[in-house]
């Protein structure tokens, strides 16, 4: 097995609405904003190679949607998800596998692009299977009031029209091979995943929403973009500590400057241990 890093670019998100409840004088120290409160954030995402398979877990915010959408959250950094695949050696037409956490436009947007007439939508990654989960899909196709403007059927409604949809089966599917199980959260959106990967001796948790970056360790530090952050609570706690017990190397979806960390016991509760890229293991 190989993990590469697909790095997809930067975007800007509130830091208020980043970090919840928590005051900016706190968050600010990890996560600093600029004179519009905004902070920066990564859209990172991780290919691996598992024998025959090579699968994508998320794939950025896509580049299909008009200049009035992307004007609200300031595109930046030149890595690319095309660009940062070619560096792997690959093309999204050797994709077997597009693994999606949850389908708000940051995390699946990259997955569907207009068809070369511009007359409609085709898959970016022709030749793989898309997996969602059947909870999830559900939530996402009949969008609450609140996540409405995260889901975007364009982003969506094409996957399962292109008939490329799978449905991951359950808790700790083994649908994309031995060496990777999957947990659901239901804090953050409903029934989102997260995939725990066997690397190397070690585990790697891809943490999607679930911990956007080290700012977010300590546990009241939620996001108020959560649909339930009281249950967001019980779920980082109970993973955070089994994380830190079975010393997971957790891999950052959203931090800007950080591509992995570890987690360590302490008088204040579980804290950040060290930070690394994912090629130093």
């Amino acid at each position: 097995m190989k993990l590469h890093v697909i790095n997809t670019g930067n975007f800007k998100l509130d830091g208020g609405a980043m970090f919840g409840v928590v005051p900016k004088t706190l968050w600010s120290k990890t996560n600093p904003a600029d004179d519009n409160n905004m902070c920066n954030w990564s859209m990172r995402c991780l290919l691996i190679e598992d024998g025959n398979r090579l699968i994508l877990i998320d794939n950025g915010i896509g580049d299909k949607q008009d200049a009035k959408f992307f004007s609200h959250y300031y595109l930046s950094g030149n890595e690319t998800l095309q660009s940062s695949l070619k560096k792997a050696g690959f093309s999204s037409d050797d994709i077997t596998d597009m693994f999606l956490t949850h389908l708000h436009f940051d995390h699946c947007g990259g997955s569907i692009k207009y068809n070369a007439a511009k007359t409609g939508f085709e898959t970016v990654f022709k030749n793989a299977t898309y997996w969602s989960n059947h909870e999830h899909w559900e939530w996402a196709t009949k969008p609450n009031a609140r996540e409405k403007a995260s889901f975007l059927k364009e982003n969506i409604l094409p996957i399962q029209e292109s008939g490329q949809l799978k449905f991951i089966d359950g808790e700790h599917s083994k649908q994309l091979g031995e060496n990777i199980s999957i947990s659901y959260m239901r804090g953050h959106t409903d029934a989102m995943m997260i995939p725990l990967i066997n690397y190397k001796g070690k585990k790697i948790a891809f943490m999607a929403d679930l911990l956007p970056s080290v700012g977010h360790i300590p546990l009241p530090y939620v996001m108020g973009y959560d649909t339930r952050p009281l249950l967001t609570l019980t779920e980082k706690e109970k993973f955070l500590n089994e994380a830190t017990e079975n010393e997971y190397v957790l891999f950052l979806e959203h931090d800007s400057v950080n591509e992995c960390c570890t987690l360590q016991n302490t008088e204040k509760g579980i804290r950040l241990k060290d930070t690394f890229n994912l090629n130093e293991l």
